[in-house]
C-alpha cells in the first residue's frame, strides 16, 4: 500500500496547484487579463518576451534566442525568462509579462475555455521527450497497484497517456485517499522534485519531461519504465502559446516569431550534441540547471540505447524507431481533437465541467492558428525537412 506523506516540497505543489486552478477560471483570471488589455494599450509594439521552464520542451524557444534567429527576422527580444512553476508562467502570460511561452498542450485547452484567455496555440514545440520513470524493483505498470505515482499537472499529456496505460491494466487512478491494490493515487508535483521523492521513497514513480526521466538513470535511483512516444507515436507535449490580440493585430510580428521558432526546429534535426550544449548549464546563457551529460542522453539519438529498452519494454513499438525527443512544429488537427476526446475520459482534479460540452473539431479549429508554423515550413522546404511525409494530416497512433 501507498505510504505517501506530503512533504514540504508536495505541500508547495498543492499551493502551486490551487493556485494555477485558480488562474484557469474565468472569475480567477479576470484581474491578470485586465492587467493584460493594459499591457497591449501601454505597448503594442512590445518586444519578444519568451516565458519557459528549465525542461527539454522548451528548446526550440531557447535555440531560436541563443542562434540570434529572432533577430535576424528583424525583431527584438528580451533574454528568455526562467520560471520554477507552471503557475508562474501561466501568471506572467495571462498579464502580459511575456508573450510566448511553451506549455503542456492539455493545459492550452483548459485556458482558452476554462479561463477565457484569449490565447492561440501557434506551433508544437517537440514530440516525445517524456516518459514515465519508477523504482528498479518495478517492472510492469501492472505492478504501480496500491502505489502514488507522480504527474507534473492533471492537465498533461503525461497524465492522459498514465492513465491511459493503468486501465490497460484494469487499475483505476484516484485523486484523494488512500489507493487499494487495484488502484493508483496520482498527486501533482513540480518537476525538480519528483527525483527526490522517488529516491527517498515517497513515491513509486513519476512521469514528466525530460532531462527528468533521463537524470533518475543516471543518478541511479530509477528507471523508464516506458516512454510516452512509445505510446501515442510522435505526440505533442509541449505547444507554442501566444496572445491572439499578437496573432490578430500583429501578423507579421507573429509570423517572424513563428518563423524563428521552426528554423530553430529544422537546426536542432543536424545538431543534436550543440543543442544539449546550448542547454546546458555550463553554457554562457544558463538557460537551465542541467550538465551536459543529462540533457545529451535525451537530445542526442546516438546516444539511446535502444536494445536495452526493447528489452525491458520501455520501448514496445520497435517499428516506429522513435527518437527519445524530436522535433517538428506543425501542430496537426489530429493530435488536437484526439486529445480532447481523451481529456473527456480522463480523471482531472478541479473544475472541468467545461470539457463536456468540447467539440473536438471545433477546438482544433479555434484554439490553433496553423497559419504560421505552415507558413513558416513552407519557407525552409516543408515537412520533409523534419524527416516527415509532406502532408499536413496525419492518423494519430495510441497503443498500450
Amino acid at each position: 500500500m501507498s505510504t505517501f506523506k506530503p512533504s514540504d516540497a508536495s505541500l508547495d505543489a498543492r499551493r502551486q496547484f490551487l493556485k494555477l486552478s485558480s488562474l484557469f477560471t474565468a472569475m480567477g483570471a479576470l484581474p491578470l487579463l485586465g492587467m493584460q488589455r493594459q499591457a497591449f494599450a501601454a505597448d503594442p509594439n512590445a518586444p519578444l518576451r519568451i516565458g519557459y521552464l528549465p525542461i527539454t520542451d522548451a528548446t526550440p524557444l531557447l535555440v531560436a534566442h541563443n542562434n540570434g534567429l529572432f533577430e535576424q527576422q528583424g525583431l527584438t527580444v528580451e533574454k528568455p525568462r526562467l520560471f520554477r512553476s507552471w503557475a508562474q508562467l501561466v501568471e506572467a502570460f495571462l498579464a502580459g509579462q511575456v508573450n510566448a511561452i511553451h506549455l503542456l498542450s492539455p493545459m492550452t485547452v483548459w485556458a482558452r475555455y476554462g479561463s477565457q484567455s484569449k490565447a492561440k496555440v501557434v506551433a508544437w514545440n517537440h514530440m516525445s521527450g517524456s516518459g514515465i520513470t519508477v523504482r528498479n524493483d518495478i517492472n510492469d505498470v501492472a505492478q504501480l497497484g496500491g502505489t502514488t505515482v507522480a504527474i507534473p499537472f492533471w492537465y498533461s499529456l503525461h497524465n492522459v497517456v498514465l492513465q491511459h496505460l493503468l486501465k490497460s491494466k484494469g487499475l483505476e487512478p484516484i485523486a484523494d485517499g488512500e489507493p487499494n491494490e487495484k488502484q493508483v493515487k496520482l498527486v501533482v508535483m513540480a518537476p525538480s522534485d519528483m527525483l527526490p521523492a522517488l529516491a527517498n521513497r515517497q513515491i513509486a514513480g513519476y512521469t514528466v519531461a525530460e532531462p527528468f526521466n533521463a537524470s533518475a538513470e543516471l543518478l541511479k535511483v530509477g528507471k523508464v519504465l516506458r516512454f510516452t512516444g512509445d505510446v501515442w507515436k510522435d505526440h505533442a507535449c509541449c505547444v507554442v502559446l501566444m496572445h491572439e490580440e499578437d496573432t490578430v493585430n500583429r501578423p507579421e510580428w507573429t509570423q517572424k516569431v513563428v518563423n524563428g521558432i521552426v528554423q530553430a526546429q529544422a537546426w536542432i534535426q543536424d545538431n543534436r550534441d550543440e543543442t544539449a550544449r546550448i542547454l546546458s548549464k555550463d553554457h554562457a546563457q544558463r538557460y537551465t540547471p542541467h550538465p551536459y551529460d543529462t540533457l545529451a542522453q535525451v537530445l542526442v539519438p546516438e546516444r539511446l540505447d535502444r536494445a536495452r529498452y526493447e528489452a525491458d519494454g520501455a520501448i514496445v513499438n520497435k517499428d516506429w524507431q522513435e527518437k527519445r525527443i524530436d522535433f517538428q512544429p506543425y501542430p496537426f488537427p489530429s493530435y488536437t481533437e484526439e486529445l480532447v476526446r481523451r481529456l473527456k475520459t480522463t480523471l482531472v482534479a478541479g473544475k472541468n465541467e467545461f470539457l463536456e460540452t468540447l467539440d473536438p473539431a471545433f477546438v482544433a479549429s479555434d484554439l490553433v492558428d496553423s497559419r504560421f508554423a505552415r507558413k513558416a515550413i513552407e519557407s525552409i522546404g516543408g515537412m520533409p525537412v523534419f524527416g516527415m511525409p509532406a502532408s499536413y494530416e496525419r492518423q494519430e497512433i495510441i497503443t498500450v
